[in-house]
């Protein structure tokens, strides 16, 4: 039995567990062997691990500070498979992000100012950089907040989450075949796709193409999953983020379909005005619909959003001050692109909340380098 540190934080609409790199090296056993047995992710219920059972609830990151001169934080995120012995790590979460700026102000990884406390956060898994900028009046990392986000009613200490020139960031382009528009072929037949990497790279399809307005619910849109997991593989093909012989992955590139803005009710009943947002929205997180969407998606789709001949722009709602109200079943996400120095892409800012629930010694059933 392996005992390992951890702190469970919730970042925006996921709850991520958060370990030291040291500590982990420390155990002596690989990271995916580790992460497996701690969540117990070959029970689709995790029912003898720390994992929630759900895509939003079964993650990771593993962080360190950085020596790098512009970077407090490195992490390396983790996807830990529900029912699925696999640990995914070619992707990003925006979510997690928000956790782990968090967990630095409050474990000595950046020195706090007194005011405002801006993370500098590397992600090691894609290359992506992004900031958190946490609040820290008199130099005091805060345990409660009163920001709020889409998905949760739960209150949390307010991350302002920016992704920085979050374009081409896993392909070196941000439409990695050159196309604003592309086709594919699925159990639906041949479709129109957006291939876009920004934040994540991301296929969207308009939701019409499957018969749907994009704002309908978690169970209605859930009969489309199967159709987009297909679609979902051929887009990694199409963008080079896999070769024929690779393994499927449920992670990348992240998938949806996108709509005209139409009044539609969210999760918990809330009527949303067409007025109110600038883009529906529906994606897919492995092998579910996404609660409310995460943040690598968000970041992806307001920046097809603003290239003209993609789907995204084709019926997104145009805002003149860089921002995109983004209609999810959650409610109403807002993205705003800041301009970036010459030659980087725009920056962009979200809003998220953040909160710690729990520090723990986790025990870890590994025997021999494998889960027990």
């Amino acid at each position: 039995m392996l005992r390992l540190q951890g702190e469970m934080i919730r970042g925006g609409t996921s709850k991520c567990w958060i370990f030291d790199h040291h500590e982990v090296v420390a155990t002596g056993v690989d990271a995916d062997t580790l992460l497996l047995a701690a969540y117990n992710a070959a029970d689709p219920r995790q029912i003898d691990g720390v994992g929630g059972a759900s895509s939003t609830t079964s993650k990771a990151a593993i962080v360190q500070a950085s020596t790098k001169p512009d970077v407090d934080v490195e992490y390396a995120f983790a996807q830990v498979g529900i029912g699925d012995e696999r640990v995914e790590w070619a992707s990003n979460c925006g979510n997690c992000a928000t956790a782990v700026a968090l967990y630095a102000v409050h474990n000595g990884l950046v020195p706090l100012t007194s005011d405002s406390t801006t993370v500098r956060m590397l992600n090691v898994n894609t290359g992506a950089r992004l900031s958190g900028t946490i609040p820290t009046p008199g130099r005091a990392a805060p345990d409660a907040g009163t920001a709020r986000v889409p998905g949760t009613a739960a209150l949390g200490v307010p991350v302002l989450l920016g992704f920085e020139d979050p374009a081409g960031t896993s392909t070196g382009r941000v439409l990695p075949t050159g196309h604003a528009l592309d086709t594919l072929t699925g159990s639906i037949g041949t479709v129109e796709v957006s291939l876009v990497d920004a934040g994540a790279p991301a296929a969207l399809f308009e939701a019409k193409a499957f018969g749907l307005d994009g704002t309908e619910s978690l169970a209605a849109f859930a009969s489309t999953v199967p159709a987009l997991t297909v679609l979902r593989r051929q887009a990694a093909l199409a963008m080079g983020l896999a070769e024929e012989t690779d393994p499927v992955s449920h992670a990348v590139p992240k998938v949806g379909v996108v709509a005209r803005p139409v009044a539609y009710r969210t999760t918990d009943g809330t009527l949303v005005p067409q007025d109110e947002y600038d883009l529906a929205v529906r994606m897919v997180s492995m092998h579910a619909p996404h609660p409310a969407i995460g943040l690598t998606s968000a970041v992806a789709v307001a920046t097809a959003a603003a290239i003209p001949g993609t789907l995204a722009h084709r019926v997104a709602r145009q805002t003149a001050d860089g921002t995109l109200r983004l209609g999810t079943p959650a409610g109403v996400i807002t993205a705003r692109a800041v301009p970036a120095a010459e030659g980087a892409s725009p920056t962009v800012l979200l809003h998220r909340a953040a909160r710690r629930i729990a520090r723990a010694e986790l025990l870890v059933p590994v025997l021999e380098g494998r889960p027990a």
